[in-house]
């Protein structure tokens, strides 16, 4: 994934629908085959050159990697898009039963800019090369305006517990999986903790966080070096206070860790 990243911005750029599947591995350098959420910034602030964005939807268990990679060929011909869709390695070598469901459908538009033949029609051409900048100019305003409505349009995400949260966890992937079971031991001894899980990392649903009223504080859990942590500050723009809890090197994170985490960066009496 990361030597392949020139085609990805390629892809982006002349607006070439795909679905791609990362299964992160340890970075960086080779690193390992432990789980590992350390590709987020790759993904969802772009890993090859140039001002492009991409759809980025995060499983949290078998049954979503199904549902989700169904969602992403729909997403990709509608917005004619790469979409990406950004597990770990436990996910990734996980398994566990799920529904079979039949294939979303919907209203796409129509193809009529694929080179499939062009007998009896005139020939098209897939090209995104500019040769004046003017014409640059004008191919990247068109993206960007395509990026404005799939930003505003795709946020996506689950909220657990987090109508009447004190406090919040915010966690995607295998760490939101996680996540929930620390919710449910703080809720059995009456703290106040609710769940954010982003299902779409890029765009990043920002519309989660515009009801804060009455949050004290945020912790994000990533099994990274602190990555999400910064779209989750410019969401909540300085109104909360936004603490990370992690592990690197493929160490997964526990619920009693996270638990006993977020007690002390709030200092809080909790018991695990």
């Amino acid at each position: 994934f990361s030597l392949k990243q020139e085609g990805m911005s390629y892809l982006a750029a002349a607006e070439l629908p795909a679905v791609v599947v990362n299964i992160n591995r340890n970075g960086p350098g080779l690193g390992g085959l432990g789980p590992n959420q350390g590709d987020y910034f790759q993904c969802t602030k772009g890993g090859g050159h140039g001002d492009y964005k991409v759809i980025v939807l995060a499983p949290s268990r078998g049954q979503e990697m199904y549902d989700y990679t169904m969602e992403a060929f729909e997403l990709a011909d509608q917005y004619r898009t790469p979409v990406i869709i950004l597990a770990d390695g436990m996910l990734g070598q996980t398994m566990e039963p799920i529904v079979c469901k039949e294939r979303l459908t919907s209203q796409l538009p129509v193809k009529d800019w694929v080179t499939d033949g062009c007998e009896g029609r005139k020939k098209r051409k897939i090209a995104m090369y500019n040769l004046t900048n003017e014409a640059g100019e004008a191919a990247a305003a068109s993206l960007q305006e395509k990026f404005c409505r799939m930003r505003e349009t795709e946020q996506r995400w689950e909220n657990y517990y987090a109508d009447d949260a004190e406090y919040l966890l915010v966690a995607y992937g295998t760490a939101g999986r996680v996540a929930k079971s620390a919710v449910q031991l703080a809720r059995r001894q009456g703290i106040k903790l609710g769940l954010i899980r982003p299902i779409t990392l890029w765009p990043f649903p920002d519309k989660a966080f515009a009801r804060l009223d009455g949050v004290k504080g945020i912790v994000t859990v990533e099994l990274n070096a602190g990555q999400m942590i910064e779209d989750v500050k410019l969401a909540v723009n300085c109104s909360v206070p936004v603490k990370l809890h992690n592990r690197l090197g493929g160490m997964l994170l526990s619920e009693n860790a996270i638990l006993r985490r977020f007690g002390e960066l709030f200092q809080l009496e909790v018991e695990v």
